[in-house]
């Protein structure tokens, strides 16, 4: 039987009551999931179903990741909502080609991990495996696993074997329209342009998760955290914009200001308002043991967040509420400098190993 996943959390379970249901069946995991954006959060959920699949001894296939071929499915569709005609769209083109995959292999039933999740439509999907039975001369088992208290086991098994809780579906367009109406950052379709990994990023997940895959037992915990993200920032000296490098949290009450140097304590320089502090590449340099020649050097390749971190914390005396600007520059100036910047800070969600 070829089981298509869409992600562990539907397919741990969902599994295991197969294995218990069809002692005789050998399962073949399928990892077909093109819908999943952006491509870091679709490495992460294979890299997670991988995990699954090894507690629970299932041979897994990955399938082609072929998103611009979905894209062109559901267009048109984008602002459909969750299980309206899109969710029809995505589950029928992912389940043929499940079916094709089965056919491939010489399989003679299929079926989907979708079928668990309380977000689909247990009704589509019959009715998609149904007609994809009759064409293909390939059973379409339908389980409902998530009925009784089929989600709450579902739930333990995630918690008990630390497995990645997503907070979306995978689709860009159901997050789009599921973060406006949360009033949230929609942060997993933003990367920083150095490659930086932040904290509750995909990037950062991918980390923790690899970790956990080396461990023989672990436990992934969730904390709430002030998250910041900067979008864009421009510094100008006497009119003319200059390479500057902004430090993590750093914030500005109308995230605008301008002013000129007015002291200097300690190579720390203080502009004359909006308590916004500069430094030089030189003192950067000598606090992190780092070496880079020009700003432009530290944009494209900068330090570790948690080194940021710590340069932030002497710069304001391991001060852990302050959210003063402070600013990286190749050398200090006298003239009026002028500041913009363009970030996002909000309520999170981290996760940690334990």
């Amino acid at each position: 039987m070829i089981v298509h996943i869409c992600c562990s959390v539907d397919s741990h379970y969902f599994l295991q009551r197969l294995q218990k249901g069809y002692p005789t069946e050998k399962l073949v995991g399928f990892f077909y999931d093109p819908n999943i954006h952006p491509y870091s959060e679709y490495k992460l959920r294979y890299l997670d179903v991988k995990y699954s699949c090894n507690k629970l001894g299932i041979e897994l296939i990955e399938g082609p990741y072929d998103l611009e071929n979905w894209l062109n499915l559901v267009k048109g569709f984008e602002n459909e909502p969750e299980k309206g005609d899109r969710c029809s769209i995505c589950f029928d083109r992912r389940l043929k080609v499940t079916i094709e995959k089965a056919k491939e292999l010489n399989h003679n039933k299929f079926t989907t991990t979708l079928l668990i999740s309380p977000k689909k439509s247990q009704d589509k999907l019959l009715k998609i495996g149904k007609e994809l039975e009759q064409e293909y001369n390939c059973e379409f088992i339908f389980k409902d696993y998530r009925s009784g208290n089929g989600v709450e086991l579902q739930g333990k098994e995630v918690k008990n074997n630390s497995l990645y809780r997503q907070n979306y579906c995978g689709c860009m367009f159901a997050l789009n329209k599921q973060r406006l109406s949360q009033e949230k950052l929609a942060d997993e379709l933003i990367s920083p342009i150095n490659n930086q990994t932040l904290p509750s990023s995909i990037e950062s997940r991918i980390e923790l998760y690899n970790q956990r895959d080396n461990l023989d037992k672990s436990n992934i915990v969730k904390e709430r955290f002030l998250n910041y993200r900067l979008l864009n920032a421009k510094v100008f000296v006497a009119k003319r914009i200059v390479n500057s490098y902004i430090l993590p949290y750093s914030t500005l009450r109308n995230k605008k200001t301008n002013g000129r140097i007015e002291k200097n304590i300690e190579n720390i320089y203080y502009l004359n308002r909006d308590e916004v502090k500069i430094v030089t590449l030189k003192y950067l340099n000598n606090f992190l043991n780092t070496n880079y020649k020009t700003i432009l050097e530290l944009i494209y390749n900068p330090p570790k967040f948690e080194e940021e971190l710590k340069l932030r914390a002497k710069i304001t005396k391991n001060s852990f509420y302050d959210l003063s600007t402070i600013i990286v520059l190749d050398k200090i100036t006298q003239n009026k400098i002028e500041i913009f910047l363009n970030y996002h800070i909000y309520d999170d969600i981290k996760e940690r190993l334990i």
